[in-house]
């Protein structure tokens, strides 16, 4: 018997639809109960998205930032909380692809994570230091082949769900706190105590509670770049820029809503102009804005890798901040505009035009490594860095 015309379609943007799909039916049970959004998850690993970015070569499909950028604008327009798990996910793929191919164990992971589908999440907040990534109080411990590592983590979204941990600490006890290495775990090497409850506002679905994590591993799993390049040349850009596409995602939703809304109106207006009409043109430009922001993020990250220094540049990490930055604040002018323009029925939930968990997933953006914080290291490094002038770059 033959599958469906839409089963069949095993292009990406398909896939990431048919998980959309998955999603949204779920989204407003997951932001309800505060629940992981298992079903969703469950579809991106029936639809192999996973291990997407993984080379061809060790068993992924070798996707592109860019295509993984569009995947999480997709689910972000369905259910942001699963949207930011896939791209959770992605970032830290992106450091096992971009720093793990020298290692034959990191090689050998990345084969196994295609072939299973493994949801890796991170473990970089700690007591003591808040959201500061780039320092680590806890320290990983080597005897002879094995290492060990306890870290009172604040922080590990979807970490009672996750099949492998990413941990960063310092490389070792005398290790000053920006000494770091990241170590990969697998479910079978670890234990979490769980220390703080995930009850938030919203993105509630990521259920980011807090652990003692106490973990035990081959030492060859650690990897074998320290962590400041990880951070530099992989992290900074793949966090800002897909955390960037889920907010497109969920602020192109939101106006949608606001369309469909003035649209029924304009039905009923007998041809009169409704009163939301100007303010959607408003949210219209705002959002172009949005994606240009981010598209030319991309642009700036696909031409910095080729050139390692700069991806470590100033400039780099200043462009990547802004892309943060501006993709954070004009989300929530965007979805508020869709608010007014909807009224009441964007206000009260369980209607077509709802809002509501729009506007409170959206208010993460400004937190998820602290606006104030990335406005101090930008303010910093702009006293030595002469800002890009050029038009074209």
């Amino acid at each position: 018997m033959s599958l469906p015309a839409f089963a069949t379609d095993m292009t990406l943007g398909a896939r990431a639809r048919r998980v959309a799909e998955v999603a949204a039916e779920n989204a407003d049970r997951v932001d309800q109960e505060a629940r992981f959004p298992a079903e969703a998850v469950d579809a991106m690993k029936a639809e192999r998205l996973l291990g997407i970015q993984i080379p061809v070569s060790f068993g992924g499909e070798g996707a592109s930032i860019p295509e993984i950028a569009e995947v999480c604008s997709i689910l972000g327009q369905a259910c942001a909380a699963s949207a930011m798990v896939f791209a959770m996910h992605q970032i830290k793929v992106s450091s096992l692809v971009e720093h793990g191919g020298d290692s034959e164990w990191h090689r050998d992971f990345m084969r196994e994570l295609c072939a299973r589908q493994l949801l890796v999440a991170s473990a970089t907040t700690e007591g003591g230091i808040g959201g500061n990534l780039r320092n680590s109080i806890c320290a990983i411990e080597i005897d002879g082949d094995i290492c060990r590592l306890t870290k009172d983590a604040t922080v590990i979204s979807y970490g009672a769900h996750a099949d492998v941990i990413m941990v960063t600490s310092r490389a070792h006890a005398d290790a000053t706190p920006g000494d770091q290495v990241m170590t990969v775990f697998k479910k079978n090497q670890y234990t979490l105590e769980k220390t703080v409850d995930w009850d938030t506002l919203g993105m509630r679905g990521t259920c980011s509670d807090g652990f003692i994590f106490k973990g035990e591993a081959p030492a060859v799993q650690i990897f074998p770049k320290p962590f400041a390049e990880i951070a530099a040349q992989s992290m900074l850009a793949s966090s800002h820029l897909l955390w960037s596409a889920v907010w497109y995602g969920i602020a192109a939703d939101a106006m949608l809503r606001a369309q469909a809304f003035v649209r029924a109106a304009a039905r009923k207006a007998n041809g009169a102009q409704p009163p939301g009409a100007v303010r959607l043109a408003e949210a219209s430009n705002l959002l172009q804005l949005l994606k240009a922001n981010i598209l030319s993020g991309l642009k700036i990250y696909a031409d910095a890798k080729a050139d390692p220094d700069q991806l470590s540049s100033m400039a780099f990490s200043i462009a990547m901040n802004n892309v943060k930055l501006a993709s954070s604040e004009t989300i929530l002018v965007i979805i508020n505009q869709a608010m007014i323009i909807c009224g009441i029925m964007g206000y009260k939930n369980g209607t077509p035009y709802s809002l509501g968990r729009h506007l409170r997933d959206a208010h993460s953006a400004q937190l998820m490594i602290s606006n104030d914080r990335i406005l101090g290291n930008t303010s910093t490094m702009m006293l030595v860095q002469k800002p890009d002038t050029s038009l074209l770059g």
